[in-house]
C-alpha cells in the first residue's frame, strides 16, 4: 500500500513542536511507547528533525552470509536503502538495541544527506560520529561505533514494520527529533495532533513566562478556571 505523503503546512507544525508535547499528546490517546528509548542526537546545532519514516531492518548477523562481498550487490538492502530513500524523510534504522557494532558511517550518511533525507534514527552505533554531527542533517544514535554493521547487523528489508528503541515504527509515521531525542507519530493521528499542538505549546509558553515571574504551578499548571480565563484574555 503507498504511504499517504504529509503536506508541508503539516510538516511546518511538527516542525516548531517538541517531543515532549508529542508524548504528551500521544499520552492523552492511550499511545505511551512512541519514544525511541537509548538515543541521542550527534551534535547540537541542528534544527528538529522531523520526515516521514523510511524503515531498514536488521537481523544478527550470520557470518557466511555477511561478508564484505554483500556490499557490491546493489540490491543489498543497506545500500539500496540509502539510494531509494525519498527527499525529505528519516532512515529509521532497527539493530534490535545493539549498539556494539555500527548501522551506518559517514560516507552513506553523506550520501542521504546529499540526496535530500530529513535525518538518521538507529537504536544502534554509527561510526564516523564526528564527521556525521558536521552534517547539514541531524543524526540520533544509541552511541559511536566503530566495527563495520557486518560483525553484528545483517541488513534485510527496507520499508516495513520495525521496532527502534523499543518503539514500534511503520513505513509513513511522522519521526520527530529534538534534544530530548526521537518520538514516532503514528500516521493516522498526524492531522489530529497538527491541529492541537499549536494550542498546547502557545499556552504552555504562557505557563512558563508566568513561571518565570515567579508564580506558583499550583492552579497554573494544570490549570485552574481562573487561569484559564486570564490566558483567554491574554490571546483575545
Amino acid at each position: 500500500m503507498e504511504t499517504k505523503i504529509l503536506s508541508e503546512d503539516i510538516m511546518n507544525v511538527f516542525r516548531t513542536a517538541s517531543t515532549a508535547s508529542l508524548c504528551t499528546q500521544l499520552y492523552k490517546r492511550g499511545i505511551r511507547n512512541n519514544f525511541v528509548q537509548g538515543v541521542a542526537p550527534l551534535g547540537k546545532d541542528h534544527e528538529r528533525m522531523v520526515g516521514q519514516a523510511f524503515t531498514l531492518r536488521y537481523i544478527p548477523a550470520r557470518e557466511d552470509l555477511n561478508t564484505l562481498e554483500v556490499f557490491k550487490d546493489p540490491k543489498h538492502p543497506q545500500r539500496y536503502a540509502v539510494e531509494t530513500i525519498p527527499a525529505g524523510q528519516v532512515l529509521v534504522m532497527d539493530c534490535r538495541r545493539d549498539s556494539n557494532a555500527a548501522s551506518a558511517g559517514s560516507i552513506l550518511a553523506k550520501r542521504l544527506e546529499v540526496r535530500g533525507c530529513a535525518g538518521i534514527v538507529t537504536d544502534g552505533g554509527l561510526r564516523d560520529a564526528d564527521n556525521i554531527a558536521s552534517l547539514d542533517m541531524p543524526a540520533f544514535c544509541a552511541n559511536p561505533s566503530a566495527p563495520t554493521n557486518l560483525t553484528l547487523h545483517q541488513a534485510m528489508d527496507i520499508n516495513v514494520p520495525i521496532g527502534c528503541g523499543g518503539a514500534p515504527v511503520f513505513p509513513g509515521d511522522l519521526v520527530v527529533g529534538d534534544g530530548d531525542g526521537v518520538v514516532i507519530v503514528p500516521l493516522d493521528l498526524v492531522e489530529e495532533l497538527a491541529e492541537e499542538l499549536p494550542k498546547m505549546e502557545a499556552f504552555e509558553a504562557y505557563v512558563y513566562e508566568r513561571v518565570s515571574n515567579g508564580e506558583s504551578i499550583i492552579g497554573l499548571y494544570p490549570p485552574n478556571a481562573e487561569t484559564l480565563k486570564k490566558y483567554q484574555e491574554s490571546v483575545g
